[in-house]
């Protein structure tokens, strides 16, 4: 048998996987289900994220949850309903992040574009993350999370709560799995490169700062997602960051932003 026929095992294993209403959050969470593996699909969007859920390869399996993260009481809410739904998640995904404008480079990004930001990014991250982890501590049960980070995490992109935030969040993951390894808990980083979906709108043109010659789709993510997640599979690996891009973290194609005439 391979070892990657079975890499979840669905009598055990349950996710949750935020930002699952588009995008890379909802591929994940879909891939997670096509293994088996009951998951609660968190957004902030009622309509998407039912249709994610519904469209699933196994609808039964998935349980949409509707909130808003840059909230406390959406977080716990979200927690709770996990609880009922699945009883213990062993597998955690932070895919949840606010759209980003252009026009929000610094001199232009407001105060509560800046907060949303981190709140959703950074605060419910910690949060779900330190939660879920007492649950499964207190269970001796292993558990496995990931978050979704970006390449600007370490390159500017003229857009500072977004770049800050996910610098952030990079730094959080090797933290959580410094503190949480020794307890059979995993955490990594996915970083996308120009993913054309959620949050991103991309411009073809890009693709050609890209070494293999294409934007990414969700899709692309999905299978090493999985991959990271199982504990099958990668048992040994923990504080990481797999860069999923295409490549293109081998250039740095962007512009100082147009700030207008002084």
């Amino acid at each position: 048998m391979s070892l990657f026929d079975h890499p979840f095992d669905p009598a055990r294993e349950a996710a949750l996987v935020t930002g699952a209403g588009n995008g890379i959050g909802r591929a994940i969470a879909q891939a997670l289900v096509g293994e088996g593996v009951r998951t609660v699909f968190a957004d902030i969007n009622r309509d998407t994220v039912m249709v994610a859920a519904k469209n699933s390869p196994r609808p039964e399996l998935a349980i949409p949850f509707v909130g808003d993260l840059a909230q406390p009481a959406a977080r716990e809410a979200l927690l709770a309903e996990a609880q009922a739904a699945v009883r213990q998640v062993t597998h955690f995904v932070h895919a949840a992040s606010p759209p980003r404008r252009e026009a929000d480079h610094a001199l232009a990004v407001s105060l509560e574009t800046w907060e949303q930001m981190r709140a959703v990014n950074l605060d419910a991250s910690f949060h779900l993350s330190r939660e879920l982890a007492r649950k499964l501590i207190a269970a001796k049960s292993a558990g496995s999370f990931l978050f979704l980070t970006s390449l600007h995490a370490g390159t500017p992109r003229n857009l500072p709560h977004y770049s800050t935030a996910k610098a952030a969040m990079a730094m959080l993951v090797k933290e959580l799995a410094k503190t949480f390894g020794r307890h059979g808990i995993r955490v990594n980083a996915l970083v996308p490169g120009a993913i054309a979906a959620g949050g991103f709108a991309a411009d073809p043109a890009l693709a050609r700062h890209i070494p293999l010659g294409r934007l990414g789709r969700p899709e692309d993510l999905a299978p090493m997602a999985l991959a990271v997640l199982s504990n099958r599979i990668s048992a040994y690996v923990t504080g990481a960051a797999f860069a999923v891009d295409g490549g293109l973290a081998l250039t740095n194609w962007f512009e100082p932003p147009d700030l207008g005439e002084a």
